[in-house]
């Protein structure tokens, strides 16, 4: 805390799935944690950002998946990130100044998830809803986060799986009425919500995220 005073951008760096320490391996939700406990420490007009792991950094076994990667991209923006940082290099099993650049699936994976962030960078500066949406999971262990935010008519409900595991997730949105058609943002498929309520299922460190548009 008394460190990030000095700071214009106070940014984190955890690394779960290459980590080597059994205490941090395999828990993605502590990139999530690091994003949150620097908004606790900083002041109002300093910028929070994280690192994300794509390369096996040190590990000569492990390395993040395209879905783990975009599981704690998606962590991090929910719990206020402001700038991702992605971590490239790899000195395991040789050293490789940009290994992102030489792993086709993970720069695609990447790329696409640059890509979906910039098209929804509007959204994701303007000022999240509170309260905000509640999510019920069947499974009390796999928590589910979630970023509510509303802009230009439409609702956007961003939510991520916080610990590994399948789990059926019950949501409710504030202040919608009626039966409402929700549109799953990149996965080609909608659900209905009634009175604000939908339900939806998620796969290990699972991210979904709906848009509610406006009603004419």
């Amino acid at each position: 805390p008394e460190y990030i005073k000095g700071c214009d951008i106070a940014s984190f760096d955890i690394y779960p799935v290459a980590h080597d320490s059994p205490e941090v391996k395999g828990q993605l939700w502590y990139v999530a944690h690091g994003v949150e406990r620097l908004h606790k420490w900083k002041a109002e007009n300093q910028l929070v950002w994280n690192c994300l792991e794509c390369t096996r950094i040190h590990s000569p076994k492990h390395k993040a998946t395209p879905q783990q990667l975009r599981s704690e991209a998606w962590m991090s923006l929910i719990h206020g990130s402001q700038g991702l940082i992605y971590f490239v290099h790899e000195w395991a099993p040789k050293f490789k100044e940009a290994a992102l650049l030489d792993d086709p699936e993970m720069l695609a994976a990447a790329t696409a998830l640059n890509r979906q962030i910039k098209e929804l960078a509007p959204v994701l500066n303007s000022p999240a809803v509170t309260p905000g949406a509640t999510a019920t999971s069947d499974k009390p262990q796999i928590p589910i986060a979630t970023r509510l935010i509303r802009r230009a008519g439409a609702t956007y409900l961003f939510a991520a799986a916080m610990r590994e595991g399948d789990v059926k997730v019950s949501f409710q949105v504030p202040n919608l009425k009626g039966k409402q058609s929700v549109e799953v943002l990149g996965e080609n498929r909608k659900l209905t919500a009634q009175d604000g309520v939908f339900r939806d299922d998620f796969e290990p460190w699972g991210v979904h995220l709906y848009l509610i548009r406006r009603r004419d």
